[in-house]
């Protein structure tokens, strides 16, 4: 390990680089061949149990899997089972698997626009024909695979957006992957500054390297490389691991004749071990021996919050150990004499604090406020720690917003975003390009003072804010400047909460949490913010009226059961257009919205009434007695209410009970066809203007109900069913009762009050 800047080490060892690997391959050719190399390899397999697939339209569509591969893992291979129900009419589908390291996978399977300032990038996909999976099992290998989470995704293609009745018979697909890893054993600790020998004759070697925090530089150097059938040097060494869907892996060659190569890596992973993999070019006969070296440039960090708490300090004893650091080591100084230690302190770190405040929900906010100070010298950073496994199902957005009257015309502020280690060399480039991570570039200026970045499930690591000052037109207008600037910085669920028109929804996979948006009104895209194919304000109130207005429908079996003195019947059709019309004007996105209860709780008494109104109207086909009737209307309202608590979307806990009264109306009519000895009801007239009517009417609801509706046609199609089943309930109905007057009274109140219609005025009058 060294320090920057303290000069270029001297080879003080040469003899000895080459010497020893001469050594090397002369025991090499006395050992027997690597047969030992399977028993270093250990293989495990991993599976998870199989979820139904969906066709995709958005990401609670998506079936997600979690996996976490294990250290020292050499190769791993995804075994894709897939399945379908034979049984069913299900037809030949393209399933699409994603896979991600860190994260779950950012997918578009729609083709949908993102929130401006949203990075990124296309995730690692592979597509077959379920008849072609079922034919073998899909797989899909890597070598030397990232530890840590792994996701996958799969899905079927774009829905049809037809509207799907739960509880008919369809096709289900099944998908299951397993996971098999060969992990080794036994690897080799490569220490900073230290030559390790090695020996390749068939089979690769294994290294890794510990990279502390605060790394600027790690140097790998190949020195005295000889062969004992080649003149250069046939080595070839992997350094880090492979991620989806970026690798970012470092392959160095060494073919020439040179004694020792090397490679430089700028900012590795902190805080991390680092793998590298040593292979011999040539056959399984050659022996290769080298030396394999690591350098490591430290810098130390300035803590700012550190000084900020001397300074601000009220304690007379800290004080006066702070004023003795103070005086040893001045922070105008450190960048000129180097700083404590003999190290220099090549940037300004800032202590983050992070606040949970609920579930995928997290605040960063700096310890002494939200401005930072950013110099031109050395970059200013700050660690997000998003490593808690937990973090990274929800969207990470920072906001940078400088003071207008620090930055001049010539001055920038840049900032770089960043995964396990920070981008330090602000002065080399400005591709925020660190080691194994392509970082996300941001920049202020006196023409636009704020800057956004929005990261949709940031991978599970540190992550690290870069900001340093930088003048391209003239470099000395940035020695003595100071920009302050804001720092906004949070983890949502959703970003700004899927907006006016979405709906965030917090999704689970046994105990891991991720979030998604659910559009409506035509808006789509990640965050609803595609108005590509959106209603307009007018459609939406349209939509709106036409889902309200065509419960209106309910009036006219009101007004039948009112004058058939069916009294009952005509609260529950009251009671069920009340609610229907309430839920539908609360179940609409947008500007159009209306809601006097909880949209659960409408949701729940509008399933009620449809339920119950359907019971009624059947029961009342049956024309049983009074007491009778009213039994069997209450128990049935109590069995409605109690199947639509345990699932309310199923369509057989409604048509269950549907079907029991339908089954006692039948009874009936059969019962008394055979009393009287012909058909019932025994009118044609009834037969032809009333019941044909109603059971056309009902029938075509129910095919426009359950096949004809689709997301985009809904509001047209389900206010035809509205009125279709109301309508249909006003022809089926049966004639009043012979004993009953219409528009007479009903019943006694119990308060001994009547009331009686006036013939002469015809005028209710309470007597």
């Amino acid at each position: 390990m060294r320090w920057a800047g303290a000069g270029t080490r001297v080879a003080e060892r040469a003899a000895t680089t080459v010497v020893g690997p001469l050594l090397l391959l002369l025991l090499a050719q006395h050992l027997p061949s690597a047969g030992g190399y399977e028993a270093r390899l250990v293989s495990e397999h991993f599976s998870q149990a199989p979820q139904k697939l969906s066709f995709y339209s958005w990401y609670g569509n998506a079936r997600l899997f979690h996996f976490r591969v294990p250290p020292d893992t050499v190769l791993l291979r995804w075994l894709l089972h897939v399945s379908w129900d034979r049984d069913s009419t299900c037809t030949d589908a393209e399933i699409t698997v994603h896979f991600r390291y860190g994260a779950p996978p950012v997918i578009n399977p729609l083709g949908t626009s993102f929130p401006d300032d949203t990075m990124v990038q296309p995730s690692f996909h592979v597509r077959a024909l379920l008849s072609t999976m079922l034919l073998g099992n899909t797989t899909v290998n890597m070598s030397h695979p990232a530890p840590g989470d792994w996701f996958v995704v799969a899905h079927l293609p774009p829905s049809s957006q037809k509207i799907e009745v739960k509880g008919f018979p369809s096709c289900v697909y099944s998908f299951q992957p397993d996971m098999l890893v060969t992990r080794v054993v036994e690897v080799t600790i490569l220490e900073p500054d230290v030559p390790l020998p090695q020996i390749l004759v068939a089979h690769p070697s294994y290294l890794k390297i510990f990279v502390p925090e605060y790394t600027q530089e790690l140097r790998l150097e190949i020195q005295g490389c000889v062969s004992n059938m080649s003149l250069g040097c046939p080595v070839r060494l992997t350094v880090g691991v492979a991620t989806l869907p970026s690798n970012f892996q470092k392959v160095l060659t060494c073919t020439g004749s040179i004694l020792s190569c090397r490679l430089l890596l700028p900012s590795p992973p902190w805080g991390q071990w680092l793998q590298v993999i040593a292979e011999s070019l040539e056959g399984p006969h050659v022996s290769v021996a080298f030396s394999a070296e690591a350098a490591l440039t430290v810098c130390r960090p300035w803590s700012m919050t550190f000084q900020h708490l001397v300074q601000n300090s009220t304690n007379q004893s800290y004080d006066a150990s702070a004023n003795q650091l103070s005086q040893s080591s001045a922070p105008q100084d450190l960048s000129r004499n180097g700083g404590m230690g003999g190290g220099p302190f090549c940037l300004l770190s800032y202590s983050v604090m992070r606040e949970d405040i609920d579930v995928l929900s997290v605040r960063f906010q700096p310890l002494d406020g939200v401005l930072v100070l950013v110099h031109s010298d050395k970059p200013s950073v700050m660690r997000l720690r998003l490593d808690t496994g937990m973090d990274s199902g929800g969207s990470l957005t920072i906001t940078l917003k400088s003071n207008k009257t620090e930055v001049t015309n010539d001055i920038l502020v840049l900032a770089c975003v960043n995964a396990a280690s920070p981008f330090l060399n602000f002065s080399a480039s400005l591709n925020c390009t660190t080691a194994f991570f392509q970082g996300y570039p941001l920049s202020v200026n006196a023409s636009s003072n704020t800057a956004n970045l929005i990261i949709p499930y940031p991978e599970t690591d540190n992550w690290y804010l870069s900001l340093q000052l930088a003048c391209p037109e003239n470099p000395e207008d940035c020695d003595q400047a100071m920009v302050h600037v804001q720092t906004t910085i949070y983890l949502a669920p959703c970003f700004n909460d899927c907006g006016l028109y979405g709906q965030c929804h917090l999704l689970r996979r046994y105990g891991y949490l991720y979030a998604g948006c659910s559009c409506k009104a035509g808006w789509r895209g990640w965050s609803c913010t595609d108005n590509s194919t959106a209603q307009t304000v007018a459609q939406q109130r349209v939509a709106t009226l036409l889902l309200t207005l065509s419960n209106l429908m309910f009036l006219a079996p009101i007004a039948v059961c009112v004058h058939r003195a069916f009294l009952v019947e005509a609260s529950v059709y009251l009671y069920t257009m009340f609610i229907s019309t309430f839920y539908h004007a609360c179940d609409q996105p947008g500007e159009a919205v209306l809601c006097i209860l909880s949209y659960d709780t409408l949701q729940y008494c509008d399933f009620l009434g449809s339920g119950v109104s359907t019971w009624v109207t059947i029961l009342s086909m049956a024309r049983l007695k009074t007491v009778l009737k009213h039994v069997l209307f209450l128990l049935g309202t109590l069995v409605l209410a109690m199947s639509l608590h345990l699932n309310r979307i199923g369509i057989w806990n409604i048509m269950g009970p549907c079907l029991f009264a339908f089954v006692i109306m039948t009874s009936m009519w059969v019962y008394r066809c055979r009393h009287r000895h012909q058909c019932y009801p025994t009118s044609w007239q009834r037969w032809a203007f009333y019941l044909l009517p109603g059971i056309a009417m009902a029938s075509m609801g129910i095919t426009i109900y359950v096949f004809l509706t689709t997301n985009d046609n809904y509001y047209y199609t389900h206010s035809i069913w509205h009125v279709l089943l109301a309508g249909s309930v006003a022809f089926l109905l049966p004639p009043r009762d012979k004993q009953a007057e219409p528009w007479s009274c009903s019943q006694k109140l119990p308060c001994h009050y009547q009331i009686c219609k006036n013939d002469r005025d015809e005028l209710y009058t309470v007597t």
